[in-house]
């Protein structure tokens, strides 16, 4: 029987879904968004993708990197940066495919949130793939103690940036884009609910 865990890595499940879905591809070239520490990226490497990593934690870009060139792929300054999401230093519509995976969710408020979800969208060329999964109040609105604007506690204690079904519609249309999915939400016993938001990108930054 095939070791799974040593194919795979790691990987989210959810991002195992796209693959299975034909959605990602050995030719396209894929940016991984708050990268950590590459459990998405491991695979996609091993497979001779084309994979970018961005994070604003030096040491998690540097492992990342690390494991790259020790599966022969490219591992120079060009496919591994360090910075915000909301400052992105790649180029207009450079992305056949964008992996954010647990990482919008750490915004302070609407706006960094939305400035992180534009830079990921630009770089992003139409036609392309967008692919994010975060914290949301979607199916636990009784169970979280609000802070301030879509920031609250959930019930595991930490404070999270939550979006809600609405929300991710309106930025969808918004930003030009088309689910690719429906919206699916996993509400983990007394301790979160998580989103997943997939989405084809028609119109580059729409308005």
């Amino acid at each position: 029987m095939r070791d799974l865990a040593v194919e795979f890595g790691n990987i989210d499940i959810y991002v195992f879904d796209q693959l299975h879905k034909g959605r990602i591809s050995q030719s396209d070239k894929v940016l991984d968004a708050g990268c950590g520490s590459g459990r998405n990226a491991y695979y996609l490497l091993t497979q001779g993708v084309d994979v970018f990593c961005v994070d604003v934690n030096a040491d998690a870009v540097a492992g990342v990197r690390a494991l790259a060139a020790g599966c022969g792929a490219a591992a120079d300054d060009h496919h591994f940066r360090v910075g915000p999401l909301h400052a992105l230093t790649f180029d207009d519509n450079m992305f056949d495919v964008v992996i954010c995976s647990t990482v919008l969710h750490f915004a302070q408020d609407d706006a960094e949130f939305e400035a992180m979800v534009r830079e990921l969208w630009r770089v992003l060329r139409p036609g392309g793939l967008f692919f994010a999964r975060l914290a949301s109040s979607i199916g636990i609105e009784s169970r979280i103690r609000p802070i301030s604007g879509r920031r609250a506690t959930l019930q595991d204690g930490s404070d999270r940036y939550l979006v809600d079904e609405a929300q991710l519609v309106s930025l969808t249309a918004t930003l030009g884009g088309q689910l690719l999915d429906p919206i699916k939400t996993t509400v983990v016993q007394d301790q979160r609910a998580m989103t997943t938001w997939v989405v084809r990108l028609i119109d580059n930054l729409k308005s």
